[in-house]
């Protein structure tokens, strides 16, 4: 179980690849939202089924603050990449366009991969630039591990101690809030027990 450990975690925290298939109607919109940490090289390949009545289809990746980081017209294939700046939501969208008059045409299937980390890397390009023999490359692949690991721990743990904190002032104010809450409550049984009092004389009911 122990020499097991290692691999399992590899596979736990290794780089993320997504591979996904869907249908595009025509004339509709379809996107992909993913949260990816800061500095995060992401690739991905697309494939579209050829295009009928000379429906065009647009591919736009864009973050949260809506700046596009890729963007394609007419895309039947091809290839995109960048690196994150920060931690955001990313959002892949496929929109189709059909030309006015062109009738029913069947959908066209979308093949996508998407890999971020260490799987988005070309360690046989990196290896060739650097003159990198196979087991330096291997070096280089578990030392990026090793590197991505340490990195989703910490934000792990940043993230804990975001949430702590907050836990912690909301308690706080909920202590104030309840704190105030029976001071107005003591203030206002007060003041009605000294206005009973007052109205009770003046009818003369008590002395």
């Amino acid at each position: 179980m122990a020499r097991l450990l290692p691999v399992l975690l590899a596979l736990l925290f290794c780089g993320y690849v997504r591979s996904i298939s869907f249908s595009l109607p025509p004339n509709s919109r379809k996107c992909l939202r993913e949260e990816i940490h800061k500095n995060v090289l992401v690739t991905g390949e697309y494939e579209l089924s050829e295009a009928h009545n000379q429906g065009q289809v647009r591919l736009k990746i864009t973050d949260s603050a809506g700046h596009i980081l890729y963007s394609k017209e007419d895309a039947s294939k091809g290839k995109f990449a960048f690196t994150t700046e920060e931690y955001d939501m990313f959002e892949v969208c496929f929109d189709s366009k059909l030309p006015a008059g062109a009738g029913r045409v069947p959908d066209q299937l979308v093949n996508l991969i998407m890999k971020h980390g260490v799987e988005a890397k070309n360690y046989e390009e990196i290896a060739k630039v650097e003159k990198l023999k196979p087991l330096e490359v291997e070096l280089r692949r578990l030392e990026d591990l090793s590197e991505s690991i340490v990195n989703d721990f910490a934000y792990m743990k940043k993230r804990e101690e975001e949430m702590r904190d907050t836990n912690e002032s909301t308690n706080v104010r909920v202590l104030y809030f309840s704190i105030f809450s029976m001071c107005c409550l003591m203030g206002l049984a007060t003041w009605q027990v000294f206005y009973l009092r007052r109205f009770f004389k003046a009818k003369k009911l008590i002395e």
